[in-house]
């Protein structure tokens, strides 16, 4: 079995939770990296004796639109697919349903779909350390469902996936982050910023029109030189402290 993985992961969890996905499912593998801004998604063109693997994060309820759009320009060709959106314990709302229709009008064919939780990539105590040892059994449980599957050469999923239509709003950019004095200009944050968001020199001066609250910069800069608002990110907190209380688990739907 070919598997292509096909995934948006700014900070490391959709991609960690898509690697235990496959590496469960076994064969071959290649990476389309969704965040890589100078692909040409367009000539991305998935086999149809191949099976993929889409995954992103849920941005406020709905696929990140950086990724909605540069996974709309690839072509499925009639391919069987898994979907996975993960979340970081809040609620996933509407991403899985808006996944299966980009990969369906990319000829997709969506066999399989998974909700998985990660840690929160702006407010880290929900969630913390997760996909953890019990995910990780869990995923590996789904992935041998969803192999017997593709073994039958079933299609389709039978299952009801939540999500809305029409989906709900696209939340605002709120939290930019910003750059402080250890800032030395070496430009790691501009080459891997997704949306290209950041400006090389000038202490990583960030667009707010273009950024898309992925915090990826804050995530691989070398002298923690880059953060966000510490009182916003508390008062988010606060919001959703009782939508983040219980654990949220691992969701399958075949």
């Amino acid at each position: 079995m070919d598997i292509v993985k096909i995934v948006f992961s700014p900070v490391g969890g959709t991609q960690r939770t898509a690697d235990i996905l496959a590496e469960g499912l076994g064969g071959n593998k290649r990476d389309i990296d969704l965040t890589d801004a100078d692909a040409d998604f367009a000539a991305v063109s998935v086999k149809e004796e191949e099976t993929a693997i889409i995954a992103v994060p849920s941005y406020g309820g709905r696929v990140p639109e950086l990724a909605s759009k540069r996974l709309s320009q690839i072509k499925g060709n009639n391919a069987r697919c898994v979907i996975v959106c993960v979340y970081g314990n809040r609620a996933y709302e509407d991403t899985l349903a808006e996944l299966k229709d980009i990969a369906e009008n990319d000829g997709f064919k969506v066999i399989a779909s998974v909700s998985a939780v990660a840690e929160h990539s702006i407010i880290h105590q929900y969630a913390a350390g997760r996909p953890d040892d019990k995910d990780k059994a869990e995923l590996g449980e789904f992935a041998a469902k969803i192999s017997e599957k593709l073994k039958n050469g079933s299609t389709g999923i039978s299952q009801a996936i939540s999500g809305n239509r029409p989906y709900k709003k696209q939340g605002a950019v709120t939290m930019v982050p910003k750059t402080n004095k250890k800032c030395d200009n070496c430009g790691l944050c501009a080459d891997k910023c997704p949306a290209r968001a950041i400006k090389h020199g000038k202490n990583g001066e960030t667009d707010d029109k273009k950024c898309i609250e992925c915090m990826r910069c804050i995530e691989i800069c070398p002298k923690s030189a880059r953060s966000v608002n510490k009182a916003m990110v508390s008062l988010a907190a606060m919001a959703i402290k009782k939508a983040c209380s219980e654990r949220k688990n691992n969701e399958l739907f075949l």
